[in-house]
């Protein structure tokens, strides 16, 4: 059985102001900020993004990403480790584990990133696979590889020590402590346009190794676009998975992610969320040379969070926290935006065309109504909706009065039984209906 939460997964993710460069210092930091000022409101997880094993990481920045051939840190099984020049505490073979451990000190979860797989230099170096008498070099598929980082092989499918070395990693994991896993290269295997759902088994493998380690651990798959005819495999398997590629500040990126959860929005459940990507808000980019604040408008921002909120997709934020100002950590931390995230809520698109779209949300169990509406337009728009004429109402009984906006706090009223209001450029309101 794989791990099944309440709500769709809260935290903070390294990639989109460190790249590869983060180090232990910068990740409690970030830590210590949320445990302080977003732990109340149901942030909790903490996640190191990609090559954490990886030595000298940016240090060829202008060239590459990531190092072709790069040095890497590696136990005698070919099980990666972290370089200890960037998290000093996992020297002498703790690995993450003390990282871990002051995370879950401060109430929080812990996660990582990785890549599929094994590492190239483990096949080469024929190491031995732990719990198994197969060598690296005969579960490595050579023909199976990422086309934007080098580090890996993928692993062949139903060969003696494959299931293994999936496990073994697992077991190392489940030691440190590690509560999150994104897994890269896997949700969509792009390189292989003829077959981009190549690594299934892969995904398969992380599965049963989480249901062995002993530890409730979430399997987040990256990258996207998911394919829509797979969703049933993604459902039984992980508990979240990329519908976007790499989703940065852009308003055209956007305002295409309205089609991609009209797409997925009949996929969202307990424990099963598809995930629109990291928050890219704040100070981004300083690992990739170029420090920058969010080229999304305050509008647009709303717009964004109300999205993922309605939709019930999983909240990673990319920003540096420590450097959140106060207006962003206010859009962060609205208890009755975030609340949408239960599982006990169920949001869907109402109404979509070139200038606006609507989105509605109940919680049967309680009967709550929300309403969401969006404006694509470059200028400001009044929207108006009759509530009879939302589907997803249909069977609820009651006439409804007013409508509080959860982002201002104003209070309309309902003439008719239709919400209207004035919606900003690129801008968004959300409603809960009374």
């Amino acid at each position: 059985m794989k791990y099944r939460m309440n709500r769709a997964p809260m935290g903070w993710n390294s990639y989109d102001y460190y790249d590869t460069t983060v180090t232990e210092q910068q990740v409690r930091a970030n830590a210590d900020f949320m445990a302080a000022h977003m732990k109340q409101y149901g942030w909790e997880y903490i996640v190191v993004d990609i090559e954490w094993y990886a030595k000298h990481t940016g240090s060829m920045r202008e060239k590459y990403q990531y190092i072709p051939f790069g040095e890497v840190e590696m136990d005698a099984f070919g099980r990666l480790l972290p370089c200890t020049e960037k998290f000093p505490s996992s020297a002498g073979g703790k690995g993450f584990g003390p990282l871990a451990d002051y995370i879950h000190g401060l109430g929080l979860k812990f996660g990582i990133h990785i890549m599929r797989g094994i590492p190239r230099e483990a096949a080469h170096r024929h190491l031995p696979v732990y719990g198994s008498s197969a060598l690296a070099s005969d579960i490595a598929d050579p023909s199976s590889i990422c086309k934007w980082n080098p580090d890996m092989y993928g692993i062949r499918k139903d060969e003696p020590g494959a299931q293994e070395y999936y496990d073994s990693i697992l077991k190392l994991y489940a030691e440190w402590g590690v509560d999150f896993i994104k897994c890269d290269d896997i949700c969509n295997t792009n390189l292989y346009v003829d077959n981009p759902y190549s690594a299934a088994h892969e995904v398969e493998m992380l599965h049963r190794a989480i249901a062995k380690c002993g530890r409730d651990i979430v399997l987040s798959l990256s990258p996207g676009p998911a394919l829509i005819e797979k969703a049933w495999h993604y459902e039984k398997y992980a508990n979240m998975w990329r519908i976007t590629d790499d989703f940065w500040d852009r308003w055209d990126l956007l305002l295409d992610m309205f089609s991609r959860c009209e797409l997925w929005q009949n996929h969202v459940g307990a424990g099963s969320y598809p995930d629109c990507d990291m928050l890219p808000i704040g100070q981004l980019g300083k690992g990739f040379g170029k420090e920058w604040t969010t080229n999304f408008t305050k509008e647009e921002q709303r717009t964004m969070l109300t999205l993922w909120c309605v939709f019930g997709s999983p909240l990673m934020i990319g920003a540096e926290l420590t450097k959140l100002d106060e207006w962003t950590l206010s859009l962060l931390t609205n208890r009755e935006v975030l609340a949408l995230l239960s599982n006990d809520y169920v949001g869907r698109q109402a109404e979509r065309d070139e200038n606006h779209a609507v989105w509605s949300c109940c919680n049967e169990k309680t009967g709550e109504r929300y309403l969401a509406l969006f404006n694509f337009k470059e200028s400001k728009q009044e929207l108006a909706v009759e509530l009879s004429g939302v589907e997803q109402f249909a069977h609820l009984t009651g006439e409804l009065h007013e409508a509080k906006e959860l982002w201002s706090g104003r209070t309309l009223s309902l003439a008719d039984q239709t919400l209207r209001d004035m919606i900003p450029v690129h801008g968004a309101g959300l409603y809960r209906l009374q």
